[in-house]
């Protein structure tokens, strides 16, 4: 099958951000955790993990390539989940004082990443980037 690029913005920033997050969390994880604020010094676990998320958003950006039409709206639905989970995931964790209290910045980084992934999904899917 042919790859079929998305066709609107929302949809190709999306596709961008997938493959670029999700490589650089399989390849260099500890970087990545400091750019939202996470310690990796002090959970060297969390690296597995994060190479985990990678590979959820790699294959989200390959099912979108690779799809088209309803498959495609599939897709564009399952990523907005995931997206959504991501900030709900974060919210809680926050909320719970397993992250870090009274730091908004790093807290909108972690819940924000999640809330603009699933409004760059639902931007492509109501555009009919399908």
């Amino acid at each position: 099958m042919v790859a079929a690029m998305p066709t609107s913005p929302p949809g190709r920033a999306l596709l961008l951000v997938r493959f670029v997050l999700g490589t650089s969390s399989w390849f260099a994880p500890q970087l990545v955790m400091r750019a939202m604020g996470l310690d990796p010094d002090r959970n060297p676990q969390a690296a597995y993990w994060a190479r985990l998320f990678a590979v959820r958003d790699v294959v989200l950006g390959i099912g979108l390539l690779a799809s088209r039409g309803d498959a495609r709206r599939l897709w564009w639905r399952c990523g907005i989940v995931c997206d959504l989970g991501d900030a709900a995931a974060g919210y809680v964790s926050v909320h719970r004082g397993e992250l870090w209290r009274g730091r908004r910045l790093r807290t909108g980084l972690l819940v924000g990443a999640g809330v603009v992934g699933a409004g760059l999904g639902a931007g492509a899917l109501g555009s009919g980037d399908v």
